[in-house]
């Protein structure tokens, strides 16, 4: 993957990230807008990587940490690497800067186990950079090579990595042989070399059961190549995809669904631009078929699994049930809560000498619709297990303003959004982390004059401001929500998850209020209901 203006996203890294944390003037936020509501640690060690939730930042100040997401323990994380189940848990790879904070350049592998994707247990470097020759290593994927085609025997985890000796990218090949926990390189030459094109990463390996071989989706510019293999080491070029008008894609995910009504589906995702078609730039799918060699979707125009500013480079992964056998209907998905426009904008770098976050890891679904198909997404069902103390608000009908007597940073709010479609109100919604004199604050709502729901970061300490918007009903008269607050996110889940906003926040550590609000109009908060969150 690389950064939008086509330097390299870790040359980038290297060459910031001496500078972050020379005071807080060297992190630039976009400074909050209005009050107006609406729409405009060791390895081995439990619980998430890095400091306790809620632990005090450097020198006892203010924290950013999250206090239920996944975060780095320190310095520098990116791209979350597709999880892989081994031996009762899943192993959870993604790139980490270790010297970051002093300008190094680089990424290595880290490792992070959980059984519930939701608590995890960080277990180190996985795959130090630059250790073999051939560069540090970016993106790629692993698989559990039960049968040794590769070589390295029965049951060894074999990774595909993207790595670039004197510029040029190449997939690579690495394998463990101790579960997982340490890789070593394979041959010095690439497995998949480069043909001569500038964009040629982030493979992502899956088995065809139809035809007993290995397909590789490789990531080359605007054109996803589909690559076969016996053994992971020698690979023919069979297929491709080409998309021209959603910027450079990444991080390419390839995988059959069934879904709810019995059906089986292939989906292809990948991670894109879509900015200068007004679209996200987030994780853009299509479903469709695909037949070992050519995908073929089922509709031109991409989807996307999330619509906010804040999730990219996301990772898809089966659930396994407890003798390990995959759900044919159930994944899970983690991006990270990030985007390549402002990579090092966050104050956690001087808070707490870090920049990495997660956006929770997703239950994913795929439904069938009155258009199609199409994923549906949902907080992990294990997050229930972390509500620390639930407030149990009722029915709230409502014209004006109301305060919530409740004080929160990091929670669950969900309810039913009821409204009189024909004398609907102009704006419905919340104003969450809300600052005690209310200036500062993220507002959650639906603007029935859109009509369109939103989320509207501008009002806080932000990375860029903007607010991010998806099409509802306003004759439905209804809209079921679940938000999600941590100490730097909001993540916002419309109508049974088929819409997702998920947004950087960095509201002060105060601002802990809640307001409900409704313009031009009345309108019921239906069993509203906010539970806090907290990972030990």
């Amino acid at each position: 993957m690389t950064h939008p203006q086509h330097i390299s996203r870790r040359g980038v890294v290297a060459s910031v990230g001496g500078l972050a944390l020379g005071g807080a003037a060297a992190v630039f936020f976009s400074a909050p807008a209005n009050a107006a509501p609406g729409p405009s640690g060791p390895a081995g060690a439990p619980g998430r990587p890095g400091e306790p939730a809620g632990a005090p930042g450097r020198a006892g100040g203010p924290s950013y940490r999250p206090a239920f997401h996944f975060s780095v323990p320190d310095n520098w994380k990116n791209d979350p690497q597709r999880p892989i189940y081994l031996n009762g848990e899943y192993l959870y790879y993604y790139l980490y800067n270790a010297d970051y904070i002093d300008g190094g350049p680089g990424t290595a592998w880290r490792l992070a186990t959980t059984r519930d994707h939701v608590r995890f247990r960080d277990r180190g470097i996985a795959i130090p950079k630059s250790s073999d020759g051939n560069g540090d290593c970016w993106s790629g994927s692993l698989v559990v090579d039960e049968h040794g085609t590769a070589g390295y025997g029965r049951g060894a985890v074999i990774a595909l990595v993207t790595q670039a000796p004197k510029g040029v990218q190449a997939q690579y090949l690495w394998y463990s042989t101790d579960g997982g926990r340490t890789f070593q390189p394979g041959p010095t030459d690439p497995v998949l070399p480069n043909p001569g094109v500038r964009d040629f990463r982030d493979p992502k390996i899956i088995w065809d059961t139809d035809r007993s071989r290995w397909i590789l989706a490789n990531a080359e510019g605007q054109r996803i190549g589909f690559y076969a293999s016996p053994d992971l080491h020698s690979w023919q070029s069979v297929g491709e995809f080409v998309r021209t008008d959603i910027g450079l894609l990444e991080c390419p995910d390839l995988f059959k669904m069934t879904a709810d009504d019995g059906t089986q589906h292939w989906v292809l995702g990948v991670s894109a631009n879509g900015k200068a078609r007004g679209l996200p730039a987030t994780y853009a799918y299509w479903t469709g078929t695909f037949d070992g060699t050519s995908f073929v979707p089922d509709a031109d125009e991409p989807q996307w699994l999330d619509r906010g500013f804040d999730f990219y480079g996301a990772v898809t992964y089966p659930q396994h049930d407890a003798d390990g056998n995959e759900d044919p209907a159930l994944r899970h998905a983690i991006g990270w809560a990030n985007f390549w426009d402002y990579p090092h904008n966050t104050p956690s770098l001087v808070t707490d000498g870090y920049n990495g976050d997660d956006m929770i890891t997703r239950d994913v679904r795929l439904l069938r619709t009155g258009a199609g198909y199409a994923l549906a997404s949902s907080p992990t069902a294990a997050l229930h297990d972390y509500v620390t103390r639930t407030h149990r608000i009722g029915d709230v009908r409502l014209s004006g303003v109301r305060d919530i007597d409740v004080r929160a940073t990091a929670y669950e709010l969900s309810c039913e959004l009821e409204w009189d479609p024909a004398s609907a109100p102009s704006n419905i919604g919340f104003e969450l982390r809300r600052g005690p004199e209310g200036g500062r604050h993220v507002a959650v709502g639906a603007f029935l004059n859109g009509p369109y729901a939103y989320v509207n970061r501008r009002p806080t300490v932000n990375p860029t401001g903007g607010e991010s918007q998806t099409p509802i009903d306003p004759k439905a008269g209804r809209l079921a929500i679940r938000v999600l607050v941590d100490q730097s996110s909001v993540e916002y889940f419309i109508d049974d998850g088929r819409d997702v906003h998920s947004h950087r926040a960095f509201p002060l550590p105060g601002d802990d209020r809640i307001r409900l609000f409704v313009n031009d109009g009345e309108a019921t908060f239906r069993d509203l209901t906010i539970r806090e969150l907290r990972v030990d």
